[in-house]
């Protein structure tokens, strides 16, 4: 390096290449990202993270929760319904106003299902780029290191899969 070259020089590093196998080759841009929200502190913490990201990226952001049918029997009276579909509004309402306060718009989507199933179907079917979920959500250490929605995201998403671990107090 010559005494004319500044050494304060940083590198470019809004270029999206990476090397792979020795050949370089393009990532595609973040477009579309999934919040997979349950009410969970631990989605609300992985949802600012994804915020973040897509206000970097400018990706469109889908807050989705999925109301579980599986803690659901025909048995159950209509109220308990009302409350679960209550519950997905507020905990979406509430990313969405996260998304305001940092200028990323925000879609509300409730679904009712298996949540993991949802998710994906979701996914593929709204090409996603990035699902952004937490370590655990409300049913809290299922199987033991990973929430089971989270476990069956990771393993069967064609899209990125971002996890953000919960805090440890």
């Amino acid at each position: 390096m010559s005494h004319t070259e500044s050494h304060s020089e940083k590198p470019d590093f809004k270029f999206k290449k990476a090397v792979s196998g020795g050949h370089i080759m393009k990532r595609k841009p973040y477009r579309k990202i999934l919040l997979a929200i349950d009410g969970s502190e631990n989605a609300k913490i992985a949802a600012l993270s994804g915020l973040e990201i897509a206000k970097s990226t400018g990706a469109e952001v889908y807050a989705v929760y999925v109301a579980n049918i599986s803690c659901c029997s025909p048995s159950m009276p209509e109220s308990y319904d009302w409350e679960i579909g209550k519950e997905g509004s507020e905990a979406v309402a509430e990313i969405e106003e996260i998304g305001k306060e940092v200028r990323v718009p925000v879609n509300p989507v409730l679904l009712q299902g298996y949540p993991a199933q949802e998710i994906l179907n979701f996914a593929e079917q709204n090409d996603i780029d990035m699902i952004v979920m937490g370590t655990q959500g409300k049913a809290g250490l299922d199987n033991f290191l990973l929430g089971g929605v989270t476990e069956k995201v990771i393993r069967h998403a064609k899209a990125e899969v971002l996890v953000v671990r919960a805090h440890v107090s």
